[in-house]
């Protein structure tokens, strides 16, 4: 089943031209503290989520961008990274389930480093016309829940007030556009909507009527077991 994502991507896109604005507009009203240059990949290695809509965008930016062993090399990568990122959160549901603070298990992991499969060997990205929007902002001020963050290489002062991207905000956004599109399609799977991956995982699901839980939708063993009935 051919699904038309198109007009999503379209709101997508809106909301990429909106953190690309954003982005140089800070950058021109701070250029002594907004570091970002090309081959600096700080942002590169931080460790990140993303929406339905925004994972379905990347994998489909993906595979439109590359075929071959130049494809297959990033997948390869991907399904590294992405047996990496489990261990790791595996890790912090554990200290969360002895006890741990979660804003303390959230400051941890936001320390963690991790080599995004897309970031080739002149270090650059390898679909930079199509990063994420955590990667479009990284370098300026945001803050999530109140708590403010900004790229550690940045010339930002700590406790001096800038113009910030509130990231909740952004969130909320991508939830809408993953409510709308799961209504769309008729999704059966009633939380798919909250689906949060790293990008890792993006690059390596196939985002078809099956995952998506298109109503009508059968796989061969769904078919098989009604058989056996």
């Amino acid at each position: 089943m051919e699904i038309d994502f198109k007009p999503f991507f379209g709101k997508y896109d809106a909301l990429v031209t909106t953190a690309d604005e954003t982005f140089e507009k800070v950058r021109k009203s701070y250029p002594e503290s907004v570091k970002c240059k090309i081959k600096c990949a700080d942002c590169c290695y931080a460790l990140f989520d993303l929406s339905l809509i925004e994972a379905i965008y990347i994998n489909y930016r993906f595979h439109e961008t590359f075929a071959g062993t130049e494809k297959d090399k990033i997948l390869e990568k991907a399904n590294r990274l992405d047996r990496k990122i489990y261990k790791i959160k595996r890790n912090a549901y554990k200290e969360f389930e002895s006890g741990k603070q979660e804003a303390a298990i959230l400051d941890e992991m936001a320390k963690e480093k991790v080599r995004c499969p897309l970031l080739n060997d002149q270090e650059q990205c390898d679909l930079y016309t199509f990063r994420p929007i955590t990667c479009r902002i990284y370098g300026i001020p945001t803050d999530i829940a109140g708590v403010g963050r900004t790229c550690g290489k940045s010339g930002f002062i700590k406790g001096k007030r800038y113009p910030t991207v509130h990231l909740d905000i952004i969130h909320r956004r991508l939830y809408d556009i993953s409510v709308e599109l799961a209504a769309t399609i008729e999704s059966q799977h009633v939380k798919i909507a909250e689906i949060l991956m790293p990008l890792s995982m993006a690059l390596l699901t196939e985002f078809n009527a099956e995952y998506l839980g298109i109503a009508g939708h059968h796989s061969p063993e769904s078919d098989k077991e009604s058989e056996n009935e």
